[in-house]
C-alpha cells in the first residue's frame, strides 16, 4: 500500500469515527490551528523567505494574517452555520418540520498552490475543519521549504488522522488522485485543472477549482490616474507578480498611456526604492524555468519601464510593456510575473469588446469616478469578482464568494461560503402521521377535481407571517375533513 493510500485510508477511517463532526472539536482543531500560525510563525517566515525571498511582515500579511481571521470567524460563526436553517413552506407542507441541515461531505483533498503556500493551502482546511470533514492536505512541491514546515510541524497541532499532510511531487499527486475522495479542492492553473477534474470523474467527486486567467484593468481617461496607478502598482508587484488575483494587463486610451507609465514609474520606486533588487519588500520569480518563461513574454513588445533582470537570483524587475499588440506573446497566457502590459484601446466600448473576446477572467479591475462606467462592466462583462477603484482587496473581505467562472474555475469559498462549499446541504421534511385527508388528492384514482385541489395547494404561496400560518392551519384541517369525506367516505 502506498504512502498516499495508507494516509487516505486513515483519514477516512478517522472520519468514521465522527469525532471530527462534533462541534466542541472542530472548534478545537481550529483554535490549534490558530495556535500553530502564532507559535511557528518564525519557521513559517524563514521558510516562504528562502522559497520566494517574501519578507517576514510581508509573509504575516500576505499569508497567516487573513488565516488567523478566516480562523476567527469561523469559531465565533460556527454553531450557527452548522445550526439547521429553516426554510419557507407551501401550503401542504405548514404543518411540517422543513429545514438544511449541513453535513460534512467526508474526506477532502486539499491540494496547494505555490505562489501564496500557507493562504490558500490552509483557507481551504478551516473550511473543510468547521465544516466537519476529514481532509488530506497536499502542499506544492515547488515551495519545498514551505511543505517542508507543514509537514513537520503541523501534525503537531491538529490530528494527524484527521488531517494528514502528504508531501512529494507530480507522482504523488497522481496516487492521491487514484484514490476515493468526497470532494477535491484544488488551487492551480487551468492546465492541470482540467486533469483534476478528469481524475475527479471516475468516482463522481465533486471539485472545488480555484485557478486564474488575464484579469483585465481598464483605466478611465477621467479618474485620478496617480492614485489609480499607485494602487494598480501594488496589485501587480507584490509577490513579484505571482498573484492570480493580479491585474494582468492595462486597458487605456493612447492619450493617458504616458502618463500611466511615468506614475507607475513613481510608485515603483515608492515602493521598492530606486532598486529593487535591494528592497526586502520585492519578491523573487518562484525558480528559473519560470523565469525563463516570463522573460520569453517580453521578445515582441516595447519596455517602456524595468526590464533588467538575473537569472541566477530569479529576479526581474518591476517592468512596464507599451503599446502592446493584442497578439503579443505576453497576451496569450496569464503572465504570473512583474510585468505590467498597456493594451491601447479607443475607449469603454472596446475595452468591453476586448475582455469579452478572452477567457472569463478570475477578476476585473476598472478605476473611474463614474458609476455609469462601473455598471456598464458589472452588467456587459463577466468574471470571477469585480473591483472598482482598487485591486486585490476583495480577497480579505470574508462575506464575499471568492472564485472563478468558466475558465476561472469553479466554486467559491471564504468565510460561510467556505463551509457551504465543504458541506452537503441535506435538505430534510419531518411529518406526522396526521391529517390523511389531505394527502388522498395526490393518491390515485387521480381525477380533475383532485387536480384542482392539488394546483391550489401547490401553486398558492402566500407570503404568511405566524398568525397567518396560524390560520391556514385551521383551514387546513377543514378541508382535510372535506376532503375525506368527499374521497374516502
Amino acid at each position: 500500500m502506498s504512502r498516499e493510500q495508507l494516509a487516505v485510508q486513515r483519514a477516512r477511517k478517522a472520519f468514521l469515527t465522527g469525532r471530527s463532526k462534533v462541534l466542541e472539536n472542530r472548534i478545537r482543531q481550529l483554535k490549534n490551528l490558530q495556535r500553530f500560525l502564532v507559535e511557528r510563525q518564525k519557521e513559517i517566515s524563514e521558510a516562504i523567505k528562502k522559497d520566494l525571498n517574501k519578507s517576514e511582515v510581508g509573509t504575516q500579511m500576505y499569508e497567516t494574517l487573513g488565516l488567523e481571521g478566516e480562523i476567527s470567524l469561523a469559531i465565533k460563526k460556527l454553531k450557527e452555520w452548522a445550526a439547521p436553517r429553516s426554510v419557507e413552506k407551501n401550503l401542504l407542507t405548514l404543518s411540517d418540520t422543513v429545514y438544511i441541515q449541513p453535513e460534512p461531505l467526508g474526506v477532502v483533498l486539499i491540494i496547494g498552490a505555490w505562489n501564496y503556500p500557507w493562504a490558500v493551502t490552509i483557507q481551504p482546511l478551516i473550511g473543510a475543519i468547521a465544516a466537519g470533514n476529514a481532509a488530506v492536505v497536499k502542499p506544492s512541491e515547488v515551495c519545498v521549504h514551505t511543505a517542508k514546515v507543514m509537514e513537520e510541524l503541523l501534525p503537531g497541532y491538529i490530528d494527524k488522522e484527521l488531517y494528514p499532510v502528504v508531501t512529494g511531487g507530480v507522482p504523488e499527486t497522481q496516487e492521491l488522485l487514484r484514490q476515493r475522495f468526497d470532494h477535491i479542492f484544488y488551487t492551480g492553473n487551468s492546465t492541470v485543472g482540467r486533469l483534476i477534474m478528469e481524475a475527479a470523474a471516475k468516482h463522481l467527486t465533486p471539485v472545488t477549482l480555484e485557478l486564474g486567467g488575464k484579469s483585465p484593468c481598464y483605466i478611465d481617461k477621467n479618474c485620478d490616474i496617480s492614485i489609480a496607478c499607485r494602487r494598480v502598482t501594488w496589485g501587480k508587484y507584490t509577490n513579484c507578480g505571482q498573484t492570480c488575483i493580479a491585474p494582468d494587463y492595462i486597458l487605456c486610451e493612447p492619450s493617458i498611456q504616458d502618463q500611466v507609465i511615468e506614475e507607475v514609474k513613481k510608485s515603483i520606486k515608492d515602493f521598492y526604492t530606486a532598486n529593487p533588487k535591494t528592497c526586502p519588500d520585492y519578491g523573487r520569480i518562484i525558480n528559473q524555468r519560470h523565469f525563463k518563461r516570463i522573460m520569453a513574454m517580453t521578445e515582441d513588445s516595447t519596455v517602456a519601464l524595468g526590464g533588467e533582470n538575473d537569472e541566477s537570483d530569479c529576479y526581474i524587475a518591476p517592468t512596464v510593456l507599451r503599446d502592446v499588440k493584442p497578439e503579443a506573446k505576453v497576451m496569450q497566457e496569464e503572465i504570473f510575473g512583474p510585468l505590467l502590459p498597456i493594451v491601447p484601446v479607443g475607449g469603454l466600448d472596446e475595452a468591453i469588446d476586448f475582455i469579452n473576446q478572452g477567457e472569463k477572467p478570475l477578476a476585473l479591475y476598472v478605476f473611474t469616478p463614474d458609476n455609469k462606467v462601473i455598471k456598464r462592466m458589472i452588467d456587459e462583462t463577466s468574471s470571477g469578482g469585480l473591483l472598482a477603484n482598487d485591486c486585490l482587496v476583495h480577497y480579505s473581505v470574508s462575506s464575499l464568494p471568492f472564485g472563478g467562472v468558466g475558465n476561472s474555475g469553479m466554486g467559491c469559498y471564504h468565510g460561510k461560503f467556505s463551509f457551504d462549499q465543504l458541506s452537503h446541504l441535506r435538505g430534510c421534511l419531518i411529518k406526522q402521521l396526521k391529517m390523511e385527508g389531505v394527502n388522498s388528492m395526490r393518491y390515485p384514482p387521480h381525477t380533475p377535481k383532485k387536480l384542482g385541489w392539488a394546483r391550489f395547494f401547490i401553486l398558492k404561496n402566500p407570503d404568511l407571517g405566524w398568525m397567518g400560518r396560524m390560520a391556514v392551519l385551521a383551514v387546513l384541517v377543514v378541508v382535510a375533513a372535506a376532503v375525506l369525506q368527499n374521497y374516502i367516505l
